[in-house]
């Protein structure tokens, strides 16, 4: 673990402006979490099917049509943060704001690209409950980690910030 900068605490002291989102939990164990949840309901309780078992090869290809795009939005949203020298971890401090290639398009979507990534699995698996459970895990998401994210980086930011989400919708 690193030791505290000095110089960043004096800075925080001076501003009043927190030195990171505080976000406590990782979103990726928020979306595994509900996952997990949707099959254990799906497992001990009621199993429900999304489709017939017979028609099960077609869910599997919208599945991984779904796997692709999710695929997709995370790599390019992980590229845009290297490319900026930006750690993608909401926990951690932000060096620079992100408005690049899918950032123009979209505020999250790393978040996006993880719910499209739980939805490839609830498929995979032909189970509604992990898709149905998906609802209250992106409210967790939105109202938990992108509120203090969008709270966070405005005072970081401030009016750039304000202007990109006048021009960039939150999901898509």
């Amino acid at each position: 673990r690193r030791a505290p900068d000095p110089d960043r605490t004096r800075r925080q002291e001076m501003t009043d402006q927190p030195a990171t989102p505080g976000v406590r939990i990782p979103p990726p164990l928020i979306y595994l979490a509900g996952l997990a949840a949707g099959f254990a309901l799906d497992r001990w309780w009621f199993p429900m099917p999304i489709v017939a078992q017979s028609r099960e090869t077609w869910i599997h290809l919208h599945a991984f049509a779904v796997g692709l795009v999710a695929v997709w939005l995370l790599a390019s949203a992980l590229r845009s943060f290297r490319r900026s020298r930006n750690d993608p971890r909401p926990w951690r401090e932000d060096t620079a704001l992100v408005e690049d290639s899918l950032y123009r398009h979209t505020r999250n979507p790393m978040y996006l690209g993880m719910a499209l990534a739980y939805a490839t699995v609830a498929l995979m698996f032909n189970a509604l409950w992990p898709l149905l459970l998906l609802v209250p895990v992106l409210v967790v998401i939105r109202w938990y980690v992108i509120a203090r994210e969008e709270k966070y980086l405005a005072l970081r930011f401030g009016q750039p910030y304000l202007d990109y989400c006048s021009r960039v919708r939150r999901w898509f």
